[in-house]
């Protein structure tokens, strides 16, 4: 499949070659939400703050002080993780439904915030114009290697000691305590890994729309997409965003012909899938099947 990727825009339509490009870039965007939330315990609905952070930045160091794309999308990738470092303080003192709602509220003050600075143009928001050197193919090809990292990146965390910490404590965390598993350290390192991460996609993601404004950047409607490409796809399991990324795709371009509807069908489907399979489709297929392509169990 990934042979298929890399050749396709030399055989295939524009539109399929960005259909592919948004496969990429949701995919690993969700990668990094199901780290926290299906293996970490940490259900954040604050990762719009970091897809802001990391577009304004490729925006604002690419346009006002002339940096190479690359290395503006790499300081996004930055800005984040410095971001996510202050704010863990805080926000891990809370627990369960209070860190979300905590995530959400640093992710909405952020909204306000540069949609009434000056510097960035307010709410109007900022056109990424050094992005229109750059070809749609190393677009696609950027997008392309950044979702397959994020599958590979994720498999060798939980395959690692650190990955072992972090499922023991999503699975209960007063007991991991007494077996030695550093709680805070775990937390901390994967959420600052998936900080990093998502500012960095979310730069390349601004590379391909041109333009950000606050109000879209640092919308909920981000993490809204990510729960529900992971729920489908089976929360807690390395394959299920690259299911989920697959059907939410597809979907979102079948149903832009129906803007009135499109969100109502979305949660059809997803109440659906929840009901008829509460664990989404690779994680019923793995409890049924007992069929892991990538499996995080060590020997």
């Amino acid at each position: 499949m990934i042979l298929a990727f890399i050749t396709l825009p030399y055989w295939a339509s524009r539109y399929w070659v960005l259909v592919v490009l948004l496969f990429s870039l949701n995919l690993a965007l969700s990668q990094m939400w199901n780290l926290l939330a299906g293996y970490s315990g940490l259900i954040s609905l604050g990762q719009q703050a970091f897809i802001g952070l990391g577009g304004y930045a490729l925006a604002v160091f690419s346009i006002y002080y002339g940096f190479p794309i690359w290395l503006s999308i790499l300081i996004g990738g930055t800005v984040s993780v410095l971001f996510a470092l202050l704010i863990s303080a805080p926000i891990f003192r809370m627990r369960g439904v209070y860190f979300a709602i905590g995530t959400w509220t640093v992710a909405e003050t952020l909204r306000i915030l540069f949609s009434n600075w000056e510097y960035v143009g307010y709410g109007m928001g900022l056109f990424i114009k050094p992005a229109y050197k750059l070809t749609f193919n190393t677009i696609y090809f950027t997008a392309l290697g950044i979702g397959v990292a994020s599958v590979v990146l994720v498999y060798l965390i939980l395959r690692s000691k650190l990955g072992l910490g972090l499922m023991a404590i999503r699975d209960e965390e007063t007991a991991s305590e007494t077996l030695g598993v550093d709680i805070f350290r775990c937390k901390l390192t994967c959420f600052l890994i998936s900080a990093g991460v998502t500012g960095v996609v979310s730069g390349v993601l601004y590379l391909h729309t041109i333009f950000i404004q606050p109000y879209s950047a640092f919308g909920i409607d981000w993490t809204i997409r990510l729960v529900f490409i992971t729920i489908i796809g089976g929360i807690g399991t390395i394959e299920g965003p690259i299911i989920g990324s697959f059907v939410y795709v597809f979907l979102h371009q079948w149903l832009s012909d129906y803007p009135s509807v499109s969100l109502l069908i979305l949660g059809g489907i997803a109440i659906a899938v929840i009901l008829a399979a509460p664990r989404g489709i690779m994680g019923t297929i793995q409890d049924r099947l007992g069929f892991e392509i990538l499996s995080p169990r060590r020997k």
